[in-house]
């Protein structure tokens, strides 16, 4: 083996019931390198990882660490072979602080007290050597999520851990915290750490990684180095077919007003007031993009403008009706798609079926009900309809939603709320956590609702997104609509320094 080789997997197969996840699988990782682990939702690149982290175990190959086999039953073995994980899903305490999440399962006592000076010192000297600039004594609940994940890294590294397995790190970080990820990343590789970076961003690989492997069905269909490859190249590797990465929008005229928001004020959960005196309107056939770096109050306004939260003030017309805190049935009777920011807290029943799942705003109707008796027939063929037609990985329409990848569990959202007969359809973040196929695909699917006349009002921290699929873009800066601008008649740049808050007056 290669000396400058830390980490092999040779042969790795692993089946779970009705999915071969990996099929004699090779992999290696360099001493101070980026290899980039790119595929598709289902494509097995998390089962690997898993596997190496002792999450799940392996049918067959193995796993050597510095050219010595190792066993790995658990993470507590994969973290004994200088092995760390950082989970798309964070895995912290919220009302813990920092040191106490660091500490956890590995905690230091002093006269039989936890010792939170010294897992603090400690804390600082990681943060000193790798630029990650942590507050030991901070509450994570309170911490933005860029900086909760520089936690999580830091608990890795707390640990001793040489490899560090990011999985999917930007796709819960807005443009700006995903660079500070990557410089960080790049620090780390400087000191000796190596990085597997899992994800299916193209432009992020391109830019951060040494080498990139892309797998497809469970089975690794090359290694590349970025300088020797592109985009086109690799979504093809990732698809197995060709993707169109530029979005097919032709010009059409807006109809009449379908949303109108009105001086809406909205406060958050600790009653700070994060929407202020927001104004705007929808109309028919068009694409209102909301820009902005996330925490300006664009959640807030989502669950306002859904049922989820009520307004302390303004107004909400929708369909030519006050629906003003209104609950969320109210909401999608009238009319409203949504897909919402936070897929397993408002999008799905984790632990109910596919099936059920793609059900949950008509359930209680013909034919998924008849008499007040749910009907398994009627919920299974609409379901595998919808499987079909947005391309959900999943064995069967019985296995619960909780046990999908994060971007089959978004394509079951999108499935439901877009193939029904809606006026208004309100995204906020519909691409997150998806690979570049799906992404097409969600896409291409808004652009259809917007060309059949619906209104869609589309949130996202991706400015590519919100200027390829937005007719008008409106700028969200600290709650207030700051900017609304044509789409064509913008760049990136006058839109990222309204979104910094360099705004000497309201465009419209």
């Amino acid at each position: 083996m290669n000396e400058n080789i830390v980490l092999e997997a040779k042969g790795i197969t692993k089946q779970f019931p009705g999915v071969l996840a990996n099929d004699n699988v090779n992999f290696d990782l360099r001493k101070g390198e980026i290899h980039a682990l790119l595929g598709e939702n289902g494509a097995g690149k998390s089962t690997l990882m898993n596997l190496i982290y002792g999450l799940h175990h392996p049918d067959n190959g193995e796993i050597f660490v510095n050219g010595k086999p190792v066993a790995i039953h658990s993470p507590n073995d994969s973290i004994a072979a200088g092995i760390g994980m950082v989970h798309q899903h964070f895995m912290l305490i919220p009302v813990f602080t920092v040191a106490e999440n660091v500490m956890l399962g590995d905690e230091v006592t002093k006269r039989g007290s936890l010792d939170r000076a010294t897992v603090a010192a400690k804390i600082n000297d990681i943060s000193r050597q790798y630029g990650l600039d942590v507050a030991p004594n901070a509450i994570v609940g309170e911490l933005p999520v860029g900086i909760q994940q520089r936690v999580e890294i830091v608990k890795t590294l707390y640990r001793n851990a040489e490899i560090v397995i990011l999985d999917e790190p930007t796709a819960v970080l807005t443009p700006q915290e995903a660079e500070d990820l990557f410089r960080i990343m790049r620090d780390l590789t400087a000191r000796g750490v190596s990085i597997i970076f899992i994800t299916h961003k193209l432009k992020e690989v391109l830019a951060v990684s040494d080498r990139i492997t892309v797998m497809r069905a469970g089975r690794v269909i090359n290694t590349v180095n970025p300088g020797e490859t592109n985009e086109a190249e690799l979504a093809n590797m990732m698809v197995g077919r060709q993707v169109i990465l530029t979005v097919d929008k032709k010009d059409r005229e807006a109809e009449g007003e379908v949303l109108n928001v009105e001086e809406l004020s909205v406060r958050d959960q600790r009653d700070l007031e994060t929407v202020h005196n927001v104004s705007f309107s929808v109309r028919g056939g068009e694409v209102l993009g909301i820009a902005g770096v996330q925490g300006n109050g664009q959640t807030e306004l989502s669950e306002a403008l859904t049922g989820l939260r009520h307004p302390t003030h303004g107004k909400v017309v929708f369909d030519g009706k006050d629906v003003t805190g209104k609950p969320p049935r109210v909401m999608t009777e009238t009319g409203l798609a949504h897909i919402p920011e936070d897929r397993q807290r408002h999008g799905l029943v984790l632990a109910y079926t596919v099936a059920d799942n793609m059900a949950l705003c008509d359930y209680y109707r013909f034919p998924f009900s008849q008499r007040g008796v749910l009907q398994p027939k009627a919920l299974d063929e609409h379901a595998r309809q919808l499987i079909n037609a947005f391309d959900v990985r999943t064995p069967s329409p019985f296995v619960s939603a909780g046990k999908l990848s994060g971007g089959n569990q978004q394509k079951v959202i999108v499935a439901r709320e877009l193939s029904r007969a809606v006026k208004l359809v309100i995204a906020n973040q519909p691409t997150r956590g998806l690979d570049v196929g799906s992404i097409e695909y969600i896409h291409n699917e808004i652009i259809k609702m917007r060309d059949r006349g619906v209104a869609v009002l589309l949130i996202s921290a991706e400015l590519d997104e919100i200027m390829a699929l937005s007719d008008r873009i409106a700028v969200m800066y600290r709650g207030e609509i700051v900017a609304v601008v044509d789409a064509k008649q913008t760049t990136r740049e006058q839109l990222g320094l309204w979104m910094a808050g360099a705004h000497a007056e309201t465009a419209q």
